[in-house]
Order: C-alpha cells, then structure tokens, then sequence
C-alpha cells in the first residue's frame, strides 16, 4: 500500500486584489467623468440664466438691461473662461479638499474671467455660487449618496460650513458686495454660502418645481424662479445702485407678479416686461437674484434631470459666441 505523503499547504492565491483594482479604476474614471458632466451643466445653466427675457434690469440677448459696460457677448466670454475652473472645483470636491483649496480656485477663475471681459465682473457670484455647489455635488458623488438637495445641503454644510461661516466676516474691505452689506445690514453671496444656500433650496428649487408640476415649461418656470428670488432676496447688487429706495422697488414688483399668479396669469409677459422696463429706468439690476437661478438651475439639472430640453444648449453657446 503506497504510503502517504503529506503535502505542505499551499496558501490560497489572493485574486480579489485583481478585481478591487479594476473596480478603484473604474470608480476613479466615473468620477473623472461626473465633474466633467457637472462642469458642462454649469455652464449650461449660465447660458440658461443669460438668454431668458424678459428679466427685469438684466443682461440677455435681447438688451443689455440696466448696464452700460456689458452686454451678451461679454457674458459669452466670461461664461467661457470659467469651463475648467467647475472641472477643477468639482474633482476637488471629490476629495474633500480644504475650503482654503477652493477658494484657490476660485480666485483664478475670477482673473481669468476679468481677462476675458477685459476687467468688468459678470459671473463673481457664480464662481462662488456655482463652485461652491459643483464641489459638494461631487464629494456626495464620491461617498455613493444619492444627489439630492438634502444631501448637497448636508454635505456642503458639514464639508465646508465653518470655513464658510469665517469667510462671512472675512474678505476684501473693498469689495462692493461686502461694503454694501455692511452699510444696509443685508447678507450678501457669503451669506448665503454659510447658510447653505437657502435662496437656491429652500426658494427657487421649490418654485422651478411648483411651475413645472403645474403644467408650465422650463421658460416659465426660471421667470417665476426668479421673480420668487426677487421678492425676497437682500440682493447688495441692487442696494449697490438704488440703495433701499431700490431694493424695496424690486421686492414689491417681484411679490406683485407673484401675487398676480406669476407665469400662470395669462398677461404674465407684458407686466413682466412692464417690470423690466422700470428696472432700467431705475437702473437697477438683480445680478445676485439671476446667480442664485443659475445655482437653482444647476441643482435642478443634476438631481432631477429633468432638463433634458436643452440638450442642444451647448451647440447654440458656440454658435453664440462665434457670433
């Protein structure tokens, strides 16, 4: 009988190393291409805030608004010069990067933007706004939560609220935005930021929604959208050129469309363009209201992807600013 002979145990081969590394590849490149998506939808939602009209002292395609030193074009131009900085933003995000990294960013993206208008400021507020919202959208991306406004919310105010909270009270003594907050007591962008953005999530998103499930398009729902911004936003871009005299015109015509119906009363566009007209009269301009529609638009289009009628957006910025 043929003796037995043990054999030495062999471990067992580790392949699961194989597949977690093709599955941290993997993670790696959708997120990659999550920030890129983010990026596009961003700026898509500033092209989305620039071409709708009638917009009460604003800048769009039909007349420069309240302004003498800007116009279509050099929103084109700045709205272009900001395409890297939302990938840039949004893959720090991913990471949890510092505010003091983010802010980083954003300090570049605003020179670049003053290159590209030679020096005039179009989309200051956005760079905070829409950054700030393209960072903690990608690291909710990153920790496989789901894109909700809750969770955006949550997660930008655990990331980054008491960074955001300091930056309130800290900044540029000269800057417009800062000086007139101080003076009339109002919160400006910052504040906004160290709230969490409760004109985009608890004001517009609500009111973009409320349009569209009443059966209205993606037109009336951005006019309502920000007439609803209007009527209770402290905007320092107004109280900048009309003081409280000014910001008090802007809030009672907003609540007046609203209370009219908004976009549901079937003279909408007239008293909407009636409203336009005395903004520029006045030469009053909601240019912190028309930043917080494109927050609201973005959100809108990552978490509900319902905005799938502007698919061809992107081929008509082109064509714009090749015009």
């Amino acid at each position: 009988m043929p003796s037995l002979i043990s054999l030495p145990t062999q471990p067992a081969m580790r392949l699961s190393t194989v597949p977690h590394y093709t599955e941290r590849r993997r993670r790696q490149r959708s997120l990659r291409d999550f920030c890129r998506k983010m990026a596009r939808e961003a700026v898509r939602s500033l092209y989305q805030e620039l071409v709708l009209y009638p917009k009460p002292g604003l800048v769009s395609l039909v007349d420069n608004g309240s302004h003498d030193d800007m116009d279509a074009s050099t929103f084109m131009r700045s709205l272009f010069s900001l395409r890297r900085y939302f990938v840039e933003i949004a893959e720090a995000g991913t990471h949890g990067a510092p505010f003091s990294e983010l802010k980083q960013l954003g300090i570049r993206a605003e020179q670049r933007m003053l290159r590209a208008t030679a020096g005039i400021n179009t989309h200051r507020g956005a760079i905070f706004g829409l950054g700030m919202l393209c960072a903690a959208l990608a690291s909710c991306r990153a920790q496989g939560m789901t894109l909700s406004p809750q969770a955006v919310r949550a997660t930008l105010l655990i990331q980054w609220g008491d960074a955001l909270t300091a930056h309130t009270s800290a900044g540029d003594a000269s800057s417009n935005g800062l000086r007139v907050a101080a003076h009339h007591a109002v919160g400006g962008a910052r504040e906004e930021g160290a709230l969490g953005f409760p004109s985009v999530f608890d004001i517009a998103l609500p009111q973009l929604q409320a349009t569209l499930d009443a059966g209205r398009d993606w037109q009336c729902a951005k006019i309502d959208a920000l007439f609803a911004l209007m009527a209770h936003v402290s905007d320092t871009n107004v109280y900048h050129r009309g003081g409280n005299a000014g910001a008090n015109m802007v809030q009672a015509r907003s609540r007046a469309f609203m209370a009219d119906g908004g976009t549901g009363n079937i003279d909408w566009q007239a008293q909407a363009e009636t409203c336009h007209r005395e903004f520029v009269r006045h030469r009053l301009s909601p240019g912190g209201a028309a930043d917080l529609l494109a927050a609201a638009c973005l959100m809108h289009a990552i978490c509900f992807d319902k905005d799938k009628e502007h698919g061809s957006e992107i081929a008509n910025i082109n064509s714009n600013l090749k015009a």
